[in-house]
């Protein structure tokens, strides 16, 4: 299996809850993205990357009781098509760059990021360019700063020895029938089974996993190791106040949360027990009430 399907996308389910949504129109500005509620701006980073940011709306809607909270689709993904899939308009510096222009579309001086998996690691390649820019950040279960530990990654730790053999089996038979619709949801729903502690939301998970969209997945991570992706001098000499949360049974290796614990100078860790890749659904006790602090001790006035 390729490193791409290790840091697989954010998901996201949930009941409906208070928060005010504005839709934009999509004209005036190339990237689409949706504007909840009022108060200190937060910018929410999907995971994937290759999936569009609708299974963060009602997160979005949660943490906008009392915040501005903006999701929006990565280049490429459904809602910010692209005609021409060449390599050169999918790379980490352009979707920095994506962000930027929201940022003054918006009319923002600073906001709070938080990024999830992917998204974790595109707000690290953000605060790097744009430090100015950023008033806190939130590593949301993050892939991390660099590609060192990328090896290490690995969807079968939360597996059973069966559910492991049946997994390599259906991608043994997606190498020469990638496109049967039987084996692209069993996949799914044994990588679901990974990514989560328990399995109340498998069914979920394994349904908003058949939407990643494999090819853009494939030309994003392409790009990151061959420009050796690596923001960790810069993330050094980043003052402002950093939320690591990370699930101790996650697929990423929570070495990745403690090594940017290490490095980043004013971090907190929280590392949240029987949790998987999805805090908010293994253990919104802790996961949402850490963000919801977060958000209240670092917004600033808005002026």
């Amino acid at each position: 299996m390729h490193f791409h399907f290790f840091i697989l996308l954010m998901i996201l389910l949930g009941s409906y809850v208070r928060g005010q949504e504005q839709e934009f129109d999509k004209k005036r500005f190339q990237t689409n993205y949706k504007v909840f509620g009022s108060g200190y701006p937060v910018l929410i980073i999907n995971g994937g990357p290759g999936m569009n940011s609708n299974g963060f709306a009602p997160l979005a809607k949660l943490f906008s009781e009392d915040n501005t909270t903006i999701i929006y689709d990565q280049r490429g993904t459904t809602g910010t098509e692209m005609k021409h899939r060449d390599p050169s308009n999918f790379t980490m510096d352009l979707m920095v760059e994506d962000i930027e222009n929201l940022r003054k579309e918006l009319g923002y001086e600073r906001w709070i990021l938080l990024g999830h998996s992917f998204g974790g690691m595109l707000a690290y390649a953000y605060t790097a360019e744009y430090p100015e820019r950023v008033q806190a950040i939130i590593q949301s279960h993050s892939g991390g700063m660099s590609l060192r530990n990328a090896n290490r990654f690995s969807i079968t730790n939360r597996l059973t020895e069966a559910e492991n053999d049946s997994l390599i089996h259906y991608l043994a038979l997606m190498n020469t029938n990638s496109a049967n619709p039987y084996l692209v949801k069993k996949r799914a729903s044994y990588m679901a089974k990974a990514y989560l502690f328990g399995s109340e939301n498998e069914a979920t998970i394994a349904a908003r996993l058949l939407e990643v969209d494999r090819d853009l997945n494939s030309l994003i991570w392409n790009n990151m190791r061959s420009a050796n992706f690596d923001k960790t001098a810069e993330m050094q000499s980043f003052n402002k106040k950093v939320l690591i949360l990370h699930g101790l049974q996650d697929v990423v290796p929570i070495d990745i949360a403690e090594e940017a614990h290490e490095i980043l100078p004013n971090s907190r860790l929280v590392v949240m027990p029987e949790c998987g890749h999805y805090g908010w659904l293994d253990r919104p006790d802790i996961y949402l009430k850490e963000v919801k602090d977060f958000l209240k001790a670092n917004s600033e006035e808005v002026k």
